[in-house]
């Protein structure tokens, strides 16, 4: 048998860590840093209240609250015991004070990147993270914290033959603010001050050091 007590491997913290997404780019993000997880996304309302769509970053922690919240719910109709760290997240992207969510069509997705071009843009992603603890089915804890984290983010001078270019790429149309920096759209980003995965959709630097455990360890 070979002997790999030299070899340094990852350890996965003491508790199922659920990332309460159907998102490929945080899923990426978390698989980046180490951390061993189960996706587990669940529909919910994102309309916002009108005192919210003043405030991006708590109308931000809201969304991410209620997506956390209810994958704990579902879970917790299971019958689930042990231990559980639940993450759920959202992301704005803010122009003069609107967030612009996903686009709800083409000419929507054009109005947002002739509104972003030339311009510097606020990106904020919340992050809420729930922790359940159920020794037994009938014994029961819930504990959670949401953060915000922003960064700033200035587009290129556009012209239509280049948003009509991109928007032929089919990026757009599932993404705040029509645009993936992570993808074709980072050719129209002229720089980004702040967290890049903040823009992607995870701050996950921020989130490893609010919540150490959530590092891989190396034995």
């Amino acid at each position: 048998m070979e002997n790999e007590q030299n070899t340094p491997s990852q350890e996965a913290p003491a508790f199922d860590v659920i990332l309460a997404s159907g998102s490929p780019r945080r899923r990426e993000l978390l698989e980046q840093a180490g951390v061993k997880f189960i996706v587990r996304a669940s529909e919910v309302d994102e309309s916002l209240e009108p005192d919210l769509l003043d405030d991006p970053p708590e109308a931000a922690k809201k969304l991410a609250e209620r997506k956390a919240g209810a994958v704990v719910q579902e879970v917790l109709a299971e019958e689930y015991t042990g231990v559980a760290m639940v993450l759920g997240a959202d992301t704005m992207v803010v122009c003069d004070g609107e967030i612009f969510g996903k686009p709800t069509s083409l000419s929507d997705a054009k109005r947002m990147l002739r509104r972003l071009s030339g311009r510097t843009h606020e990106v904020v992603t919340a992050v809420s993270v729930w922790m359940v603890a159920a020794p037994e089915a009938e014994s029961l804890s819930i504990g959670f914290r949401t953060f915000a984290d922003a960064s700033a983010v200035t587009f290129r001078e556009l012209d239509d033959d280049e948003i009509a270019d991109y928007l032929r790429k089919g990026e757009s149309f599932d993404k705040a603010g029509a645009y993936a920096v992570q993808g074709e759209g980072a050719k129209l980003v002229e720089r980004v001050d702040g967290a890049l995965d903040t823009v992607i959709g995870l701050p996950v630097e921020r989130l490893l050091d609010e919540f150490p455990d959530l590092r891989p360890s190396l034995e």
